[in-house]
């Protein structure tokens, strides 16, 4: 189904830059984005994050891209 979305340009531009990051069109994203809402559990998550959230054999001395961090985030 076809369907027409307003969306401003500022929010828009990073739509783009975030589908170009993970390598996928803005179809895909907003796809991804709308299944996550409908699948997920709705609530936003409430549990503790452990650190560190990347590990390192080397504190301190890790050095990543950020496209490397986003994939590492964002599988």
């Amino acid at each position: 189904m076809r369907t027409t979305v307003d969306i401003p340009d500022s929010l828009y531009r990073r739509l783009k830059s975030r589908a170009a990051l993970r390598g996928c069109s803005v179809k895909e994203l907003i796809l991804r984005g709308v299944e996550a809402e409908l699948e997920g559990p709705g609530e936003p998550r409430k549990g503790r994050l452990s650190f560190p959230l990347i590990s390192s054999q080397r504190p301190g001395s890790l050095r990543l891209s950020n496209r490397e961090i986003n994939e590492l985030v964002f599988p």
